[in-house]
């Protein structure tokens, strides 16, 4: 009786055990300026970084300098990284249009990605990304630092509960005094400097935001048009790419501007959502401004941030793999609304290219 007892407790300590084991992960490329959240998590266990893939030497003796990372984590071949250390997911962290070359890599061998945003470069890219995950069962995540804010779930939940009534207008304003200005590092500015690597410049850095959150408001609808101005306030610093955009997103009864820029006086990442009945804004991560009645003065609301794992791309990404959380359709990370979101950033380039407004196919 006590064998079978005992036998009985080890198996339960063996499934808690594995139950609770970090998820093995992998990074792909250190050029992006967002690439030290995963080395600043130390006092969090729910990942293993695994391996690293980088081909600049230069920034593998920087990383492991400043990390103390041992140097057999590092890879010059993506290949040779996954068959060798077996990841269960990988972060990418290069260039966006590195991210079809990542999921090329993984798909085949059923490793769950996770993308800065956005999702591709192209809407082609972003169409095979999503082909290779959907016949090879993984997840792609794109990972957005908004989709963290509790402000923007509390609007989205005004909406869903009719306290707005219909949405007619939304504003979405994000961007800095401009990626030179605020100090990123060379490697970063090359990529977001270069319309190969980055696909534009502010258009893309920053428009993506904005797309993504009225897709998401609308739960994945497409607009009927799209229109774009984008110019280069200063071409002494970008001479490839925007550093000002402003896309104009139409809907059959509703209609968004979203100003991605590399010139506003100080960050903000912030959004404005009218409707027919009272709006709200989501000033930042955790404040909202919100009149719901035309009778009834503005409010201020004050929100906790959002529960674990949501204030952590990396927990998510584990409680995805793990199977703790469960994307929905309509998901801020998820494929089908960031698939629109390529979309939409893409049509906004022809846009501003012709200076032409592009109505969408159905």
């Amino acid at each position: 009786m006590m064998k079978l007892f005992a036998f009985l407790i080890f198996g339960i300590m063996s499934i808690q055990a594995i139950a609770q084991a970090p998820v093995k992960v992998a990074v792909a490329g250190l050029t992006h300026g967002h690439v030290g959240w995963i080395f600043n998590r130390s006092e969090k266990k729910d990942i293993e970084l695994v391996g690293i893939y980088e081909t600049n030497p230069a920034l593998v003796s920087e990383f492991s300098s400043r990390y103390k990372l041992d140097k057999k984590l590092f890879y010059t071949d993506l290949n040779k990284m996954l068959d060798e250390t077996k990841p269960q997911a990988v972060s990418a962290f290069g260039a966006i249009s590195e991210h079809i070359m990542v999921v090329r890599a993984c798909a085949p061998r059923k490793i769950h990605v996770m993308v800065e945003k956005p999702l591709a470069t192209t809407f082609s890219d972003a169409k095979e990304i999503q082909k290779l995950a959907g016949q090879n069962e993984i997840q792609v995540l794109t990972n957005f630092e908004t989709s963290w804010y509790a402000s923007n779930q509390y609007v989205k939940d005004l909406v869903e509960e009719g306290k707005l009534g219909d949405i007619r207008k939304v504003m979405v304003n994000d961007g800095h005094q401009g990626p030179k200005e605020i100090g990123v590092s060379k490697e970063f500015l090359e990529i977001l400097t270069d319309p190969a690597k980055n696909g534009a410049g502010a258009l893309v850095d920053f428009g993506c935001y904005g797309a993504n959150l009225m897709t998401w408001l609308l739960k994945g609808e497409r607009p009927i048009s799209i229109t774009a101005v984008t110019h280069q306030n200063k071409p002494e610093i970008y001479k490839e790419v925007d550093d000002e955009a402003s896309i104009i997103l139409q809907y059959p009864k509703s209609q968004c501007i979203i100003q991605g820029s590399w010139n506003w006086s100080f960050a903000r990442k912030d959004m404005e959502v009218y409707g027919n009945k009272g709006y709200a804004v989501a000033v930042n991560p955790t404040v909202v401004r919100q009149r719901l009645q035309e009778k009834t003065p503005e409010e201020t609301i004050k929100l906790d941030p959002r529960p674990a794992p949501f204030t952590d791309p990396f927990s998510v990404l584990a409680d995805v793999v793990t199977g703790k959380l469960k994307l929905e359709q309509n998901d801020m990370y998820g494929l089908p609304l960031n698939v629109t979101v390529v979309e939409i950033l893409e049509i906004a380039k022809e846009s501003a290219k012709t200076g032409k407004t592009i109505f969408l196919k159905k």
